[in-house]
């Protein structure tokens, strides 16, 4: 390997070991009991509990959504502790459309 070839190796990969080395958004789980959990979505995001499903038998997950459109996904334990899995924007809830009335 010639010494250009090197340094030019040795940039990209100074370039590059940031991006490798950067966390997903939800790398780190939030975790709180669950009725703080509830009192910080509802107050400091103005988010309310828009759909609930049970995962099992120790474990419920329910999807927050707020006015602006912003969306938090949520798995309460049954433990008492709730952790936010997911969050993001734009949520959209589809409507049903009754066929009877076309």
């Amino acid at each position: 390997m010639t010494l250009s070839a090197l340094i030019q190796t040795t940039c990209l990969c100074l370039v590059l070991a940031p991006a490798a080395q950067a966390k997903s958004p939800i790398a780190e789980v939030i975790c709180e009991p669950t009725d703080r959990m509830h009192e910080k979505l509802e107050r400091q995001f103005g988010a309310e509990r828009a759909a609930t499903g049970i995962r099992g038998p120790e474990q419920l997950m329910e999807v927050w959504t707020s006015k602006s459109g912003d969306w938090t996904m949520v798995v309460t334990y049954a433990t008492g502790t709730s952790c936010i899995v997911a969050m993001g924007e734009n949520w959209y809830t589809h409507a049903k459309v009754d066929p009877a009335r076309g």
